[in-house]
Parts: structure tokens; sequence; C-alpha cells
């Protein structure tokens, strides 16, 4: 079974997205927080990281430089999910490593697991 670890701070979201990637077949992780993307990332070891941009503490732009510094993390598939949608924004998560950018209102949860299932087959 294929493990995601979804980095979401809205509740309404994250209600709706863990639904949809469990009915998916997946296993989902979830944090809130940037400051605890790492230690989860080492914990549950998932496949994939779908990460919102905007988060308390430590936001999504920081997350992926700690990641890319990170030991053995330069393999994992990242793909951001935000409502930032500049095109500045864009190229800055793709240079940072992500495989995909997400807009949030460009898609339906169902075709966010369909965008996930083409990355991590």
């Amino acid at each position: 079974m294929k493990r995601i670890l979804l980095v979401e701070d809205d509740p309404f979201l994250v209600d709706i997205y863990t639904t949809k990637f469990k009915e998916a077949g997946f296993e989902i992780e979830v944090t809130g927080d940037g400051d605890e993307v790492l230690s989860k990332i080492k914990e549950s070891k998932p496949d994939l990281l779908l990460l919102d941009i905007v988060l308390p503490h430590l936001d999504g732009w920081g997350v992926m430089e700690k990641i890319r510094e990170a030991d053995g993390l330069e393999n994992l598939n990242i793909i951001i999910l935000s409502n930032l949608g500049q095109k500045s924004e864009v190229e800055k998560g793709m240079k940072l490593g992500a495989v995909k950018y997400l807009i949030k209102a460009h898609y339906t949860p169902s075709e966010i697991v369909e965008e996930i299932k083409k990355v991590i087959k």
C-alpha cells in the first residue's frame, strides 16, 4: 500500500482528502505544521509528500528546503497542493524539486487522487 504524508492545516480539507485517499487505497498520515514534517517523514517513510505552502511556523518553501538538505530524502516525491497560483510560485515550487504543482481551486479531491496515482504507481 502506498503511503502519503499530507501537510495541510485546514481541518475541512484534511477530512476530505483523507477520506478520498483511503477510498483509493492509500495509507495517509497528516500534519498541519511545517515544523513537524521532517520528523514525520523519517517516522512514516511516505512514498509521496502532498504539501501545502501556507502553514503555521514553517511554510512549505521552508519545508522543501529542509527536505532537500536532509540526507536520504532527495528522491522523495513532492506534490505541492496550494491556493498560491502565481507563475513565480509555481516556478519556485518546481525549482525546489516538486514533481507537480496543483492549485487547489483547479482540482476536485477526486482529480487530486488521480494526479497522485500518476506519480506513485
